[in-house]
């Protein structure tokens, strides 16, 4: 019931791995759903969750360590989802998880980074299709079919770090 961040990659896992900022970790998907990803986005090799912690919220949200702030606007997510107090609460600990406080780092720092590392992934992989999405189920549910990808150019990527993922929709990333 966060935010999870899925790539699509010609690379296998480990390269991708490798090329990852420090904060970020690849993780891989159930066998059955890496092969939907890849029958969806061919000519991918790997698919995965790119995680910064439990989820990728910090991607999008300033976490509050001492207030937890953000999570107002994750409790208005869950709201339009008609989610049981119950359910609210266990999503909002998974959220939490195991991020440490003083390893907290501003949505911008994440979206620099990721913005660094897909520009640096196009260049020796080639096209990669991301997908920010709202997993209702939490970050380690099995990812819904991946619908068509826009496409959008590494320079658009680079000119508008914070907002080219925006929207629930995958983007195909091209030099």
């Amino acid at each position: 019931m966060c935010h999870v961040l899925y790539l699509a990659s010609p690379l296998t896992l480990s390269e991708v791995r490798s090329m990852l900022p420090a904060g970020l970790a690849a993780g891989a998907l159930a066998p059955d759903d890496e092969r939907r990803f890849r029958r969806a986005y061919p000519p991918a090799r790997t698919a995965a969750r790119l995680l910064i912690g439990p989820c990728t919220c910090d991607l999008v949200l300033q976490r509050d360590p001492a207030k937890h702030s953000e999570e107002a606007t994750l409790r208005a997510r869950f709201a339009e989802l008609r989610m049981s107090r119950d359910a609210i609460i266990r999503a909002l600990d998974a959220h939490r998880g195991r991020t440490p406080p003083d390893s907290v780092e501003t949505p911008e720092h994440w979206q620099r980074a990721l913005a660094r590392f897909v520009a640096e992934h196009a260049r020796n992989a080639g096209p990669t299709v991301y997908w920010l999405h709202f997993s209702a189920a939490g970050a380690c549910a099995p990812p819904p079919d991946p619908p068509p990808a826009a496409e959008i150019s590494v320079a658009t990527v680079r000119a508008h770090p914070h907002a080219w993922f925006a929207g629930d929709h995958p983007i195909r990333v091209v030099r």
